[in-house]
């Protein structure tokens, strides 16, 4: 057992849970990380996509009693049906979109450079929305408490549903990051910060559960038994370092913006592009 590669397991983990559902995307910063620890090859790619599914059972284990309930009620719950709908039409928009253009994107997109690009544009994306969103509801309702036209997930039609699935496609760019496509992108649908968050994190189970399954399959050839405790260790630990991060991401909106989240973007992004242009820091392509 190699306890170098499962050391970087571990690390790969902890991004991974910390930052899935943070508007600061995972996948950019597995791919940072990657490049750091040297972490390449076709089994860490796989990697890298199957320990998400560690984070979506965190949600899963988070919000087991609404599952379950959507799950028991959908013979005769129309609440649950409409929930279960929203999910469903809401996750494929990715699906197609991303077996469609996957390929090209991971080929061109998945090296430092443009994630860090991706980390920059997004920040000054998530200023703008949270600029408008003061100058039309002000600063004493910065969190969208009073004028959110979703209080709650269960407020949600088809369509809202479909506009979300629409911008989470904008993801497959890593770096864009899932959570702050769907999360920022459904506060300006009208959506409250709580909803938007908890609609990401459902979102997330269908989307990133069903990527990490395809991954595995599609490159299984790449993948031996020896790799399996890898696998394990990263999958362990973003369950954990995702759970701590989903209980405090729903305290940390019912009373904040995003604004922070996006300096650190613009920040961490001039960061990577100043160490790539001058080559203070060697990342790999």
């Amino acid at each position: 057992m190699d306890i170098v590669l499962l050391g970087k397991a571990l690390v790969m983990g902890v991004v991974e849970g910390l930052t899935e559902f943070l508007p600061i995307s995972s996948t950019g910063h597995l791919i940072l990380t990657a490049s750091l620890l040297n972490f390449t090859g076709e089994m860490a790619k796989v990697f890298e996509v199957a320990i998400q599914s560690g984070a979506m059972l965190s949600v899963i284990w988070e919000y087991r009693q609404r599952l379950g309930r959507t799950v028991s009620g959908l013979g005769h719950d129309p609440v649950a049906r409409r929930f279960a709908l929203n999910v469903l039409v809401a996750f494929l928009p990715a699906v197609v979109l991303g077996l469609a253009f996957g390929k090209v994107i991971k080929a061109h997109l998945f090296h430092p450079v443009p994630v860090a690009l991706a980390f920059v544009v997004g920040g000054l994306v998530i200023l703008w929305v949270e600029a408008r969103h003061k100058r039309l509801y002000g600063a004493m309702d910065s969190v969208g408490k009073r004028h959110a036209r979703i209080e709650t997930v269960d407020d949600m039609t088809p369509l809202d549903a479909l506009k979300v699935g629409l911008l989470q496609c904008l993801a497959l760019i890593p770096g864009t990051s899932r959570s702050g496509a769907t999360i920022i992108g459904a506060v300006v649908l009208g959506f409250s910060r709580k909803a938007a968050t908890e609609f990401s994190f459902y979102l997330g189970i269908p989307t990133l559960m069903g990527a990490g399954a395809y991954s595995v399959l599609k490159q299984r050839d790449a993948l031996r038994w020896e790799d399996l405790p890898v696998f394990a260790v990263g999958t362990v630990v973003s369950f954990f370092a995702a759970l701590v991060c989903i209980r405090w991401l729903i305290r940390y909106v019912s009373t904040h913006d995003f604004v922070p989240f996006a300096w650190y973007r613009i920040v961490f992004g001039a960061v990577v592009l100043l160490t790539a242009t001058t080559g203070w820091v060697s990342w790999a392509a």
